[in-house]
């Protein structure tokens, strides 16, 4: 659900020319314009992906963490599957490729998605949330490990200690952590935190595969479909009976949060670059808080928004890049 992380994705699977990446990094100049703006598309996808969180916590009033991750990808798997046949796109070849694909859906689908899921029985989603917005600050933290190309700067630096600050400033650290399920929070930091883990294997592992960006993301859903469908029966038993309202919110989160919203995302990485796109990962915290306080009745303390703010400023202050020479 990071957006941060799933736009790096986009470039790191990218097989384009040094010329072709310069034209997707600005506005589409070349080709059929979509009918809709991008601005409403970034709205839109803003939308989706801020209620998400909403959405889980729905989701798991009927179902188990597990069934409502496997319903997710079920879901979200079928609306790729459609848009691959509308465009006649296959999935892409070769067990190596597959192996590394299946990874990544361990990464940056089923792992995160199930951590979320059980993380909102214990924590509200507006909590959730703001965890999902610490992505950016892992990932610059493990870059800089982990990626020799990507040089720290001071401000990026100073962005990673200001976001892990607002960090403790939305757990309450100096009150003890009072009120604060500790393992639901942590399973939350967690899932956010395997979302770079995955950006970093995929950057490493699949990119330059020849392949399309719907390809090789319909194949690495179906591929956390099967992994979910293997665990869900192992630490689940079916439900006695098929709650509508979760339901419907399972069908969303996948068909929508997962699947159109994949769909968009890329959308708006060709027409106005990943940079710009981005941005949409600042405004997901915002709108996951207002659904769970306005829809949900979830409380908030002062030290979230306050902590939210502090978080954003840092995760946008990793993003600064250095002057090139």
């Amino acid at each position: 659900m990071c957006y941060e992380v799933r736009s790096r994705i986009v470039e790191a699977m990218s097989t384009v020319t040094p010329a072709s990446r310069t034209r997707s990094s600005s506005p589409a100049t070349t080709g059929p314009r979509p009918r809709l703006g991008w601005r409403l598309r970034f709205g839109a996808l803003s939308l989706i992906w801020g209620f998400s969180f909403l959405l889980i916590k729905v989701g798991t009033e009927g179902y188990a963490p597990f069934q409502v991750t496997l319903g997710r990808l079920l879901f979200g798997t079928a609306v790729l599957g459609a848009a691959m046949a509308v465009k006649r796109e296959r999935l892409p070849r070769g067990a190596r490729l597959w192996g590394h694909m299946a990874v990544a859906a361990f990464l940056l689908n089923a792992l995160p998605f199930s951590l979320f899921a059980y993380s909102e029985l214990t924590i509200p989603s507006t909590l959730a949330g703001i965890c999902n917005a610490t992505s950016p600050l892992w990932g610059m933290a493990l870059s800089l490990v982990a990626l020799s190309e990507d040089r720290p700067t001071r401000v990026r630096v100073a962005g990673l200690g200001l976001g892990f600050l607002g960090v403790l400033t939305v757990l309450g650290a100096w009150q003890g952590f009072h009120g604060l399920d500790a393992t639901g929070t942590a399973m939350a930091l967690l899932a956010s935190l395997s979302y770079p883990v995955g950006w970093i294997y995929v950057r490493r592992t699949l990119a330059g595969t020849g392949n399309s960006h719907l390809s090789m993301t319909g194949g690495q859903l179906l591929l956390a479909t099967v992994q979910l469908a293997v665990v869900t029966p192992l630490f689940t038993s079916a439900p006695d009976h098929f709650s509508p309202v979760p339901l419907l919110a399972v069908a969303a989160l996948g068909a929508l949060g997962t699947g159109l919203a994949v769909l968009i995302q890329y959308g708006l990485v060709a027409e106005v670059g990943p940079t710009t796109a981005q941005m949409v990962t600042y405004f997901i915290p915002v709108i996951a808080t207002a659904a769970g306080v306005a829809i949900l009745g979830e409380s908030l303390r002062w030290t979230t928004p306050v902590g939210a703010v502090i978080v954003l400023a840092g995760a946008a202050l990793t993003q600064v890049r250095g002057r090139s020479a």
